[in-house]
Parts: structure tokens; sequence; C-alpha cells
């Protein structure tokens, strides 16, 4: 039994629709056994796909087949992700965790205040 990627992505709750699984495929973030796929290529149990939604990436093989999105615990039982993906992700979170956002003291518009302050020191 084969199923398309974009629809197997969609199914294991990698992307939230199947369009945006399709548009991740075509732009390059999905790659199947080390190749550039297409959405409607078959996969097949064993294959290795690596996976890129927007900061974060999996490396995954897949266990079981299914066209039918369910709940969570279910979608992870259609993969199985390799413990170097694991780890890269584990070291991606930490590292996010102690970075400041740069805009995380802005809140809107200055106030008067705040523009004769900037003012004073040159903006």
């Amino acid at each position: 039994m084969s199923l398309r990627v974009d629809k197997w992505l969609w199914a294991a709750r990698f992307f939230k629709t199947r369009s945006l699984a399709s548009d991740a495929i075509s732009g390059g973030k999905v790659k199947l056994n080390g190749a550039a796929t297409k959405p409607a290529r078959d996969i097949k149990i064993g294959d290795k796909l690596e996976i890129a939604n927007g900061e974060t990436r999996w490396t995954v093989t897949v266990q079981a087949l299914s066209d039918k999105r369910g709940p969570a615990p279910e979608a992870r039982l259609l993969y199985e992700e390799t413990p170097e993906s694991i780890a890269a992700r584990e070291a991606e979170r930490d590292s996010r965790k102690f970075v400041q956002d740069p805009a995380a003291d802005l809140h809107g518009r200055p106030t008067k205040r705040d523009r004769r302050q900037m003012d004073r020191y040159g903006r």
C-alpha cells in the first residue's frame, strides 16, 4: 500500500492542512529519502523523511500509513523520529530559552514622555 506524501504529512500532524503540506513539499522543505519530492509522490513504510516546518526540523521514518487525520497520540504512531533529530530539536529549544526577543520590552506606541526621551538622546 502507498499514500501521497502531502496526505501522510497532514495525517501525521506535521502540517495543519494538506495545502500547507503541499506548499512545503513544493518549496523544498520536505525531502523523501534524501531527495526533493513532489506532493503527489507515493510514500511507503520504511521511507525516510526530512521535514522543515518553520524553525522546527524533524527526521522521521514512516512506520504506518493513514489517510485520515486522527488525534495526536494516534498520529505519533505513524512515524518514528531519529535520535539525532530529537537531540537537535531539544538543543534548539534550549538555545531559544535563553535568547530574549528584541521587542519584548516594547508595548505599542511610545508615550509623550518616551518620545521626549528619544528626542533628548537623539533617537
